[in-house]
């Protein structure tokens, strides 16, 4: 090939592909290494579901916790729930001996001296359902002639229905424990002997949702007004649709929402706010925010597992000790002494500082390009070390909040094990069919946690009348 000729190209163009390749080669590297975090991510070290883990999931080895040198199984002074004798059995069966064990003869009852008793705890037999049968009678002044008939109760309403106490037990069985209601007919069927349909569950929810919207709405306000409260939400399938379960909740009330949008906050809320860092609860005006420092652990696990970043291990124990002091002092009805509170935060700066020094002086990642041979576009990427130590700088105060409040609690967890269970029956039904039904299951799941944290009985709390329920209601 002759020197000049067309088909050979010039040094400037050399230097310019040898430019893009490079270019290329950097954002294929960052594309890989972005695709192996992935791989290396699971639920212990980020926000992704236990259920995304499937067979390969991992050894549970380390807790995100601060060893507290206990031995494991209950502590001193727990009572326990030990199975006991009762002092009044339901009834007795005596066992005498008939033979002497020295000499053969034979022994009466007349003979017994003492005895050793042990009991068997059981359930009773499934009886027959109890009918009640409501008679109104008619009655004949003697004055006027004219006929009054007696009022039949409240809620006795056909020639014949299902009482109450089914309704709770159907209701308890579909909404707390999450029972299909194909097997929900046939356990009914086989334990109680009570054919019921399907559709008739779906009417009980129905009816119980209706009654239990007053309700709903008193425990929206205490939540809204709490001084603390947690907040969480999650994507619910409902008409075949993505759509948004929130939940607000605090150590004493539960309550659900649905909606189109995930971006729809609760409104009127004050006090302090606990959540997970989604970007939109800092809209939110008039309250102050509490970090989830379990998601903290979370991502500083992946750091350490996956990037090998020292500055992460540092702040994971930091944080482990500092949880673990608050929980001492929280236990002990004490606020963390100040001094204790400012070398914590001294050594969370020192670290969040030593591991910003050791991002910046890492080579810069390799930009977007909109085309080959186009502009860049967007800012220039950053490593997750680096943005984390950008998010534990800018949110510093949210972070440590629980140091020196001590009603503010280390992590979100109260509204992710509210969420959690809502998730479970997303596994079992796969979604709802309107968006009125989910609204109703949201209203009746959130009367059943709030009912669980106020310690009532769960049969007990559905049949009652709710107005009795919202005066019981203890908000702290």
């Amino acid at each position: 090939m002759v020197a000049g000729s067309p088909d050979v190209p010039s040094r400037e163009e050399l230097i310019a592909l040898i430019e893009a390749q490079a270019a290329q080669i950097a954002a294929l590297m960052a594309r890989v290494a972005e695709l192996e975090r992935r791989l290396g991510l699971n639920s212990s070290n980020s926000g992704k579901p236990p259920s995304s883990d499937g067979m390969k999931k991992p050894a549970r080895v380390a807790s995100l916790r601060e060893r507290s040198n206990k031995k494991p199984g209950g502590q001193k002074g727990h009572e326990g729930e030990t199975l006991r004798q009762s002092a009044a059995p339901d009834a007795i069966v005596d066992h005498f001996p008939s033979i002497c064990s020295g000499c053969g003869g034979a022994l009466t009852r007349g003979m017994a001296l003492d005895h050793a008793a042990r009991q068997v705890h059981d359930l009773p037999e499934p009886r027959p359902l109890v009918v009640t049968e409501h008679r109104a009678h008619v009655c004949q002044c003697a004055g006027c002639g004219a006929r009054t008939r007696g009022a039949f109760p409240d809620g006795v309403n056909a020639p014949v229905q299902y009482g109450a106490r089914i309704a709770a037990f159907a209701i308890y069985l579909t909404h707390q424990q999450m029972l299909p209601q194909k097997r929900l007919v046939a356990l009914m069927a086989d334990l109680f002997g009570v054919r019921i349909a399907a559709a008739t569950i779906e009417g009980m929810s129905r009816a119980c949702a209706v009654r239990l919207k007053g309700f709903s709405e008193t425990v929206r306000g205490l939540v809204a007004g709490a001084p603390v409260k947690h907040m969480d939400e999650t994507g619910f399938r409902i008409g075949g649709k993505t759509q948004w379960l929130h939940v607000a909740c605090t150590v004493l009330l539960t309550f659900y929402r649905t909606c189109a949008k995930r971006g729809s906050l609760l409104a009127g809320v004050a006090g302090i706010v606990v959540h997970d860092h989604w970007k939109p609860y800092y809209t939110m005006t008039g309250v102050l925010h509490a970090l989830c420092n379990a998601h903290h652990l979370r991502e500083l696990k992946a750091l350490v597992e996956i990037e090998k970043e020292d500055w992460a291990r540092q702040m994971q124990r930091l944080l482990r000790r500092a949880c673990h002091a608050a929980n001492l002092a929280r236990d002990a009805g004490v606020a963390l002494k100040p001094g204790l509170v400012a070398c914590i935060e001294r050594r969370f700066d020192a670290i969040v500082a030593a591991g910003l020094a050791f991002h910046e002086a890492q080579p810069p990642l390799a930009r977007a390009v909109a085309r080959p041979g186009g502009k860049t576009r967007g800012r220039a990427p950053r490593r997750t070390g680096h943005n984390l130590l950008l998010r534990l700088l800018a949110r510093r105060s949210d972070t440590l909040r629980f140091l020196r409040d001590p009603a503010v609690p280390f992590s979100n967890n109260e509204a992710e094990r509210d969420v959690r269970m809502m998730k479970l029956r997303m596994k079992i039904s796969g979604g709802f069919r309107s968006p009125e039904g989910a609204a109703d299951f949201a209203t009746i799941r959130g009367f059943l946690s709030t009912a669980r944290k106020q310690g009532w009985n769960i049969i007990g709390a559905l049949t009652r009348d709710p107005g009795d329920l919202e005066k019981a209601l203890r908000a702290a």
